[in-house]
């Protein structure tokens, strides 16, 4: 945490602003998950209706990704993520007062808007305070918001939702995203930072010119980690969806939920350590680790029979997933100057979004056929490839992208002056 210290008053200030409204935010989103497909269920929707009522959520969420991206780029980061927390905070009324399935459907898909906004935000303005020495440190702090709000608010909304109701739950959830919101109203976003300045005298051979869509789409340096955050979005998506069921039809003595405790204890560890070290080491080598730990959870699961297996494969995952995040993060930051990089985060974040909203109707329409366990048998192959992509192809060419991989080079498609200096800010 030394590193908080070494930053200017301004920056330090709105970092700890910004991990306060950012804790905040998850608390109340994760204090909906344990608790709305009973409240769909409790208002007389079916199984399937539950479904579609949840997974309403990535409508909103990969809409409009890339359009909040290009805001936060031309208009402001702080903008953006006051939308996200002002979207959380009225959503939850939403809930309050409707009991239509069709209306449900509505609000879940306006309610992905907050952390397609949230998250794009947070990130371009966690990475735009970060000194480029210490960026992957910070981001590994900064992201712990995720891990302690996902844990903490669904076992506050299960609680709150059993000794109170409903009600005062949704009542809870907004009260917890307008206080995010007024947070992050005291965060002062300078018009231009002085690293969007300096990058733009430089120019960097003409590297800070911004991309269009279409060019960060066909971007070797940018689509191979979106390649990447898709295939292993399968795996995570099918692992939030069927967990739960595999473990009931195995017959295994085990509280689902304990399996996601499990994998945030294990996420929120391995974020303490990672960042700094990615500093010192690269991202590749990381990423690649965290990657192999995705491959070994989901063959864990296909082979589960036992509640330690399971508990095994969660903590594994968590490892990975926790490593994976904020290490792309990094990565596609080192990649986009700050004129693009709310865009870029928007774009090649949605790969993860993808394939997790893919996941859930693609693999359920397959379960019936193949059963639970086989669904973490095709998640292996897919994160297999995923693997298999990144060390051969995240670099220049072959030879380049085994060193990266390895961590015995430097990111070839990292800005000049990263890969030059390594420490110092822009």
């Amino acid at each position: 945490m030394k590193v908080f210290w070494t930053l200017e008053p301004p920056e330090r200030r709105n970092l700890l602003i910004l991990f306060a409204s950012g804790l905040l935010f998850w608390t109340c989103m994760g204090s909906l998950l344990p608790t709305l497909p009973l409240y769909v269920q409790h208002v007389g929707g079916t199984d399937r209706q539950v479904g579609i009522v949840m997974g309403a959520f990535a409508i909103g969420l990969l809409l409009f990704r890339p359009w909040l991206g290009k805001l936060a780029d031309r208009r402001s980061r702080k903008l953006v993520l006051l939308l996200g927390a002002f979207v959380a905070a009225i959503a939850p009324f939403g809930y309050l007062f409707v009991q239509s399935i069709p209306l449900l459907i509505a609000i879940r898909a306006f309610h992905g808007i907050a952390i397609a906004a949230f998250t794009t935000g947070y990130t371009a303005l966690v990475v735009d305070l970060s000194p480029i020495g210490q960026r992957g440190e910070l981001i590994g702090y900064m992201s712990l918001v995720t891990p302690i709000g996902i844990a903490l608010g669904p076992a506050i909304g299960g609680l709150l939702q059993a000794g109170a109701g409903y009600d005062r739950l949704f009542l809870f959830a907004a009260a917890l995203g307008i206080s995010s919101y007024f947070g992050l109203g005291l965060i002062k976003e300078a018009r231009k930072l002085k690293s969007q300045e300096r990058l733009e005298k430089l120019d960097i051979s003409g590297q800070a010119q911004v991309k269009s869509i279409w060019k960060i789409l066909t971007d070797p340096a940018l689509v191979i980690p979106s390649l990447v955050l898709l295939l292993v979005g399968f795996g995570f998506g099918a692992l939030s969806t069927f967990v739960p069921l595999y473990v009931a039809a195995a017959k295994v003595d085990l509280n689902a939920g304990w399996f996601y405790t499990a994998t945030a204890i294990s996420s929120f560890s391995v974020r303490v350590f990672i960042g700094r070290a990615s500093d010192r080491y690269g991202r590749g080598l990381f990423i690649t680790a965290s990657i192999l730990c995705y491959c070994v959870a989901m063959l864990m699961l296909w082979q589960a029979k036992s509640a330690i297996g399971f508990l095994l494969a969660g903590l594994i995952e968590g490892a990975g997933l926790g490593t994976l995040l904020p290490m792309m993060v990094a990565l596609l930051s080192d990649r986009s100057s700050p004129l693009e990089r709310g865009r870029v985060f928007a774009i090649c974040i949605s790969g993860f979004d993808l394939g997790a909203a893919i996941a859930a109707p693609a693999f359920g329409s397959l379960a019936q056929y193949i059963g639970y366990a086989n669904i973490f048998a095709v998640c292996t192959g897919l994160v297999t490839l995923a693997l298999l992509i990144f060390i051969t192809s995240g670099s220049k060419d072959l030879a380049h992208s085994l060193r990266f991989a390895l961590g015995q080079e430097k990111d070839m498609y990292a800005f000049q002056e990263i890969r030059s200096f390594g420490t110092g800010d822009i």
